[in-house]
């Protein structure tokens, strides 16, 4: 992202284009090159559980950050480091949310290679954006982030 300001952590992609564009290749890879069909009823349920966890999840960090006065968009700058709510548990409850919120729109359709171009997203937000964000973090919280990072998981 070149338009980010200096005092951010330089991540490759802004995840929910990142999850969005992939879940929107899946679902066209879906019609046109149709694999394995899914079992519609319990996918859907399953989806629906997912789904309904990661908006839940996603709506409680997403308050969570704006309380605590910073910035839930990662191309800006962090102005508090944030380590209540969701994030006592995991460092990037909001990933983990986007995830689901994933997870379940391909189970809800229900499609196939949505679900397989999971694995490239997670590798991307892993690599691009999520160790960026720690290096980022790292840089400016210092041994508070050093901290909160030994206590509290990366993800689950």
């Amino acid at each position: 992202m070149d338009s980010q300001p200096a005092d951010a952590p330089g991540v490759v992609v802004w995840p929910p284009l990142l999850y969005g564009s992939a879940l929107l290749l899946g679902v066209v890879l879906h019609v046109v090159f149709p694999i394995v069909a899914l079992p519609k009823g319990p996918c859907r349920l399953a989806g629906a559980l997912l789904l309904a966890g990661g908006l839940a999840l996603g709506s409680w960090g997403d308050r969570t950050m704006h309380r605590a006065g910073t910035n839930v968009n990662p191309s800006k700058p962090a102005l508090a480091l944030v380590d209540t709510g969701p994030f006592r548990f995991s460092r990037n409850p909001l990933y983990i949310a986007l995830t689901l919120i994933y997870g379940g729109l391909a189970l809800v359709i229900p499609a196939l290679w949505p679900l397989l171009l999971l694995i490239p997203v997670v590798a991307v937000l892993s690599w691009g954006v999520v160790r960026r964000e720690e290096r980022y973090l790292e840089r400016k919280f210092g041994d508070s982030y050093r901290s909160y990072k030994a206590r509290t998981r990366r993800w689950l």
